[in-house]
Formats: C-alpha cells, sequence, structure tokens
C-alpha cells in the first residue's frame, strides 16, 4: 500500500493522541519524541515545528519531529529533535523511513536549510554524514530494590553518596521552577553557557503534566541542587540540572541523584537515563564515576552541496572565546542576555 505523509497539527488532541500512542508502543520511542516537546519549545521560543507522519492508508506507519532553528550565530537547520538528546524518525519499516527522509529534505530545501540533522542514538543512513565522537549518552537499569542500586555505585562515589546522607539535607519533589531556575542559571553560568529561559521549564512542566517534576535538595531552607525530570515509559531522565558553589561542600549534587533514583524507583521505573555529556568533560567523568557506561551518539546529518559539519558546542575553538568572556558576566546580567542566545543554539 502507498505510504503518504502528512504535517501534524500539534494542536489537534486527536492527531497528537495517535502520535504519541505510536511512539509509546515503538521500541526506539523516546520522551523527545513526543508531542510536548515540539509544543513546549514552539511556545517558548517560537520556532516552526515541522511533525510529518507517514501513513499507509488509514494507519500511522512513521513519525518524524523537526524543529527549524536559525539564527545568524548558530547557522540554519532541521533538527530532530531541536534542544534534545534523542530524535530522528520512528518508523515500522524501511519504506516509512524513506518517505519520511525525503519529506524533511523537501522541506529543507523549501525553506533554504542547508543540514537536516537527526539526533540518531545509530547511525543508519549510508549515504549521510555522521558525528559520533562529541557525545556520549548514559543509561542504566535500577533495581526496585534500594540496597542493590546503592551496591551497584562504585566504591569512592557510593562513599560520597553515603556522606550526603548525613549532610541535614531536605529534599522537595514539586513544580517550583523559581527555586529550580536560581540554582540551575548559576549552575550553567559557570560553564560559560547561556541559561534558557525560565518559561521554558514552566512549559515543559505544563505540556509533560505528571510525566515531569522538579527535585530539589536545600540546606537551612538554602536550596543547593535542583534537577527537573522527564519521565517515559519505565524510565527517568534528569534533563536541566545543577548546583550552587555551596552544593559541593554538602555533597548536594550526589545527594540529589541518588534521591531522585529512589523517588523513580517508587515511581516503578526501572531504567535510569543519566543524559548526553561531551566526551572528555567533567560530566561525562562524573557519569562515568556512577558506574554508567557510556554510548557514544551517531548523530546523522543531510548536507546541502558545499556546506560543513556544524560543530556547535563549547569545546569548539570558535566558541572558546564567548565562553570565557561570559563566566565572566555578572550572574544577573547573564540571566537576562543568556535566554536570548539560548533559543538559537538548537
Amino acid at each position: 500500500m502507498a505510504l503518504t505523509v502528512r504535517s501534524l497539527a500539534l494542536d489537534s488532541n486527536v492527531n497528537s493522541a495517535a502520535w504519541d500512542a505510536f511512539v509509546q508502543a515503538h521500541d526506539a520511542g523516546t520522551a523527545f519524541h513526543l508531542t510536548a516537546w515540539g509544543r513546549a519549545i514552539h511556545r517558548t521560543f517560537g520556532h516552526g515545528i515541522h511533525y510529518l507522519a507517514a501513513y499507509r492508508g488509514a494507519e500511522l506507519a512513521g513519525v518524524l519531529p523537526l524543529i527549524h532553528v536559525k539564527s545568524r550565530l548558530f547557522g540554519n537547520a532541521l533538527i530532530s529533535n531541536a534542544f534534545a538528546v534523542y530524535g530522528g524518525p520512528l518508523a515500522d519499516g524501511q519504506d516509512a523511513h524513506d518517505v519520511l527522509d525525503a519529506a524533511a529534505w523537501g522541506l529543507a530545501e523549501k525553506f533554504g536549510v542547508p543540514v537536516l540533522e537527526y539526533r540518531s542514538q545509530l547511525a543508519t543512513r549510508t549515504e549521510w554524514q555522521s558525528k559520533s565522537e562529541t557525545y556520549a549518552t548514559f543509561k542504566r537499569s535500577l533495581s526496585l530494590n534500594s540496597d542493590e542500586n546503592m551496591k551497584a555505585i562504585p566504591r569512592k562515589q557510593r562513599a560520597e553518596v553515603r556522606k550526603s546522607l548525613g549532610n541535614q539535607l531536605t529534599v522537595d519533589i514539586d513544580r517550583n521552577t523559581e527555586k529550580h531556575f536560581a540554582v540551575y542559571s548559576a549552575s550553567v553560568h559557570k560553564l560559560g553557557t547561556p541559561v534558557f529561559p525560565k518559561k521554558l521549564f514552566r512549559n515543559l512542566l505544563e505540556c509533560y503534566g505528571e510525566n515531569a517534576n522538579i527535585l530539589t535538595v536545600s540546606h537551612n531552607g538554602m536550596p543547593l541542587s535542583s534537577v527537573l525530570s522527564l519521565y517515559f515509559r519505565n524510565e527517568v531522565i534528569p534533563y536541566y540540572g545543577g548546583g550552587v558553589e555551596a552544593a559541593r561542600e554538602f555533597r548536594a549534587n550526589d545527594h540529589m541523584y541518588w534521591m531522585l533514583m529512589e523517588h523513580a524507583i517508587n515511581r516503578g521505573c526501572t531504567s535510569f537515563d543519566f543524559g548526553r555529556s561531551k566526551i572528555g568533560t567533567g560530566a561525562y567523568a562524573f557519569k562515568k564515576n556512577w558506574g554508567f557506561e557510556p554510548t557514544p551518539l551517531a548523530y546523522e546529518f543531510k548536507l546541502a552541496a558545499g556546506q560543513s559539519m556544524p560543530d556547535i558546542n563549547p569545546l569548539n575553538p570558535k566558541y572558546r572565546a564567548m565562553v570565557s568572556a561570559w563566566k565572566k558576566l555578572p550572574l544577573s546580567v547573564a540571566n537576562m542576555a543568556g535566554p536570548i542566545i539560548a533559543g538559537a543554539l538548537g
């Protein structure tokens, strides 16, 4: 039966429900393939979203979420999925993959976009370029038994977690974006990275509903570490997290991730997705110290003639001076200017 491709209107509850059901049922589906991600990104940044659905007759055969990110500073690309770790099409056969790829490139040509990017976990398109040397992802199974999860942490890191348990830290699990933003913005400022706007976190909580929350660790009422997590099927995904300078003294980051594991198993989660990190960075080493093994992410690119592979990351020498200067800005200034730049990063 011939396949057709349609663009999904995310304001249609019926279409969104069918799309999300397909993602939930697909082995390679992720939280970032859901329509909630596109709605949150569009509401926050106004980027064009093009959610392509392949149909075999009346039945969904594949889905491809695309976000159009255009910036003078960082370029012009269609990305599946922008601002996310994972993406690319989900399909029930090669024919559905083929028609979605063709439709995506047709959109790129229509809008004059020179780069089509799939944030794939594996490179499968031999005629496309791929990049697997930049990012790795970290996943591990969770036991429903806390003692077994503690024993799974390597000895040195396990000692840090145990010390954190004696530091009179309190944990709140809620939807308080004020506390979260105060901590998260300070954390990314130390890294020289522009912060996302607070409304992104509000929109994610609203669009994901009960499948998103914020865990914050405090000492004597002062927030030290905070993370916004997504939940998909049986998996928890801590995604936007960080800690203030004082977090190190109290081992608040260690406490945060351990308590998130505890919360996740109480929800019935059996998998912990620590997210991606740039290979060779401190975050990469931190996750390995927890006993998580890295798996390189093979992002795939189709490029217009004469285009080179994009490399938008703080380790790129092109952006090194910008990162260094950003760290020197007062936090209040960085928090005002950061969201304008962050929305163009993709």
